[in-house]
């Protein structure tokens, strides 16, 4: 996901749970994790949801990062579009 399509949120953290996401920072895998962990929370907290539509926007995120893809048209369509369309379609 691009740094273009975020929007920064302040968010107030006891000093263990924000030491434990400080430590996490060192591998720049913080705001994933909280980004996940507030995404499974809003999706209704299913794992099997959460997980499978964590999946199917890592493939979209890929998909969007795969220029020539795009570049690609089948009877006009962009293979790109086409196929990110039919993974948003899949979400639970």
């Amino acid at each position: 996901m691009d740094a273009k399509n975020k929007i920064a949120y302040s968010v107030y953290l006891p000093p263990d749970l924000h030491a434990k996401l400080k430590a996490l920072a060192k591998t720049r895998r913080s705001s994933e994790m909280v980004r996940n962990a507030i995404t499974m929370i809003l999706e209704g907290n299913d794992a099997y949801k959460s997980g499978y539509n964590q999946a199917l926007r890592d493939a979209i995120d890929a998909l969007n990062t795969f220029e020539d893809l795009n570049s690609v048209s089948i009877w006009g369509n962009s293979l790109g579009k086409s196929s990110i369309s039919k993974l948003e379609a899949l979400k639970k």
